[in-house]
């Protein structure tokens, strides 16, 4: 999420960037239709970069990385094949740059070998392009030079991208390791637990403390005490057969708050789902439940079965904030969710946020 605002400006200023150079500052007039068609293409890989890497399409596809690579270097091509002719100086062909920025603006959406081999192949074009321009009109530089100087920008920035994923992969993969060590029987018996306990206080603070203390204070213990200590000890029990029977979903929602929250799946559907799939879930719930704008007794969940043995769930926050402010909130929640649930449905409006997604039941 915070990387993709680099990629619209990168983007943005590189075709900018070449309708300026393209007119005012070229060597050689060449040909205007393929200087059109260069802009045009950079337009084009651009445009795949903002798409691709909105929340709403995560994850970024290697369609879409392939795509983007391929646009780039047919724009190099067709930028040296404009301005043919004897170029004075090959640092005005912007296009040697532009292919490496365009790995930059890639850099936090593919793995670092993907970014590796498309970097590698831009300098490669890059640099064959530009060595049979300076082969054909020779300008006192060696083709060797001028081929190398070509590809050297995009050389240099794909090795930075590549560490850059690298690491980032890296350090994903620990946190990853470290979260699956703690399993989600382990944090669904744990939220239980916690729950159960605080449920456990509540009933004995209220109920069974005042009622000890009023015994004390008393010579003989009447009926009516006993049939008091009775009801107590039924309200006991009742609370020990909901939490047995309540899911880990409820008991997620009751442990951030939402004890007031409606959720509908009398057949317990919620339990199939597998565990990354629940993480992701909970993940959300508890982020939705701990957002200041959203009201946890607004909260509602609806599970059942569709069609073709799949599960449907839909969840609607109430949240007192525009559409513009849900979406900054749970943008990258979004994305996560579409990662794990291709089919999500995302419905924001001013006051509320409505979520649809399905999964086949497990």
């Amino acid at each position: 999420m915070g990387s993709r605002p680099l990629a619209v400006v990168l983007g943005a200023v590189g075709v900018v960037w070449a309708i300026i150079v393209s007119v005012f500052d070229r060597d050689v007039v060449g040909s205007p239709t393929l200087s059109a068609l260069t802009v045009l293409l950079l337009a084009a890989s651009a445009a795949v970069v903002i798409t691709a890497s909105s929340p709403f399409r995560a994850p970024f596809p290697r369609w879409a990385f392939v795509l983007h690579v391929g646009l780039l270097a047919l724009a190099a091509v067709t930028s040296v094949a404009a301005q043919w002719g004897p170029d004075e100086s090959a640092l005005n062909d912007f296009m040697s740059l532009l292919t490496a920025t365009g790995i930059v603006m890639v850099a936090p959406y593919r793995p670092w070998r993907d970014l590796v081999v498309g970097g590698v192949v831009l300098a490669v074009v890059d640099g064959v392009a530009w060595g049979v321009a300076a082969a054909q009109f020779p300008n006192g530089v060696p083709v060797a030079v001028a081929a190398f100087l070509a590809a050297a920008p995009t050389l240099v920035l794909t090795a930075a991208a590549g560490v850059f994923a690298w690491t980032f992969g890296g350090l994903a993969e620990r946190v990853q390791i470290r979260a699956g060590s703690y399993s989600v029987a382990r944090a669904e018996r744990d939220g239980i637990a916690a729950s159960v306990q605080q449920d456990r206080s509540i009933i004995l603070a209220r109920d069974v403390a005042p009622f000890f203390a009023e015994l004390r204070t008393r010579e003989t213990i009447t009926d009516a005490d006993r049939a008091r200590a009775r009801s107590i000890a039924d309200g006991i029990r009742r609370a020990m057969v909901a939490d047995a029977d309540r899911t880990w979903f409820e008991q997620a929602v009751r442990a951030e708050g939402g004890a007031g929250a409606a959720i509908d799946d009398p057949d317990g559907l919620i339990s199939t789902l597998d565990a990354d799939q629940r993480t992701v879930v909970r993940t959300f719930v508890r982020a939705a439940l701990r957002a200041s704008t959203v009201d946890p007794a607004g909260f509602r969940a609806s599970v059942q079965r569709v069609a073709d043995g799949r599960v449907e769930i839909a969840l609607d926050v109430a949240v007192a904030d525009s559409d513009v402010g849900i979406h900054r909130t749970f943008d990258p929640y979004f994305a996560v969710l579409r990662v794990t649930f291709p089919d999500l449905d995302v419905a924001v409006r001013p006051s509320s946020l409505a979520l649809r997604f399905s999964y086949d039941q497990h």
